[in-house]
């Protein structure tokens, strides 16, 4: 191989969370703010802030469960200034907390800010057929509802002028 580095795909399923029973199986939990930089062709470009670190990332067109995804880590002072200069209109503001279940790492976010009462959950795949064990406390899946994307979600929040209820995101037109 030339020294490239092999381009890495995400392959994730995402839920809608039906009750509060992953609570008690998180192991831990870490605050997230992400600014949507742009929207291309399928794609994005966000930059993320954690307690410890920046980082930008490029995701590419979603096919079925997978999509290109590149991540570059950043100055957490570049990061901030993307997020106030660029990203004053495009933030989320989360909770992620990893729940293990069945060997694998579940990620439920709850949502605070404009997405303030959301909770959704993902699962990273290793390959699209890999099979899952599905927890109890799922909810519907949500993977292929544009409605339940965070561009979508961060615009019917300013559409609102509030944060919107799960409802409302049903509700909406896909």
């Amino acid at each position: 191989m030339n020294g490239r580095k092999v381009m890495r795909y995400e392959v994730e399923r995402k839920f809608l969370v039906a009750h509060a029973g992953w609570r008690e199986q998180a192991v831990s939990r870490h605050r997230l703010t992400d600014g949507l930089v742009g929207e291309f062709a399928g794609g994005k470009v966000r930059v993320r802030l954690d307690e410890e670190r920046a980082w930008l990332t490029v995701k590419g067109r979603r096919e079925g469960l997978s999509r290109p995804e590149f991540e570059y880590e950043i100055p957490r002072d570049e990061a901030e200034d993307m997020l106030r200069l660029v990203c004053e209109t495009c933030l989320i503001e989360k909770t992620r907390h990893c729940v293990p279940h069945d060997g694998l790492v579940w990620t439920v976010d709850e949502y605070g800010g404009s997405l303030a009462g959301m909770v959704l959950a993902e699962i990273e795949l290793e390959h699209e057929a890999q099979v899952v064990a599905l927890p109890d406390w799922l909810g519907r899946e949500v993977t292929a509802d544009a409605r339940f994307r965070q561009s979508t979600l961060l615009r019917l929040a300013r559409e609102a002028g509030r944060p919107v209820t799960l409802t409302e995101v049903i509700a909406a037109p896909l």
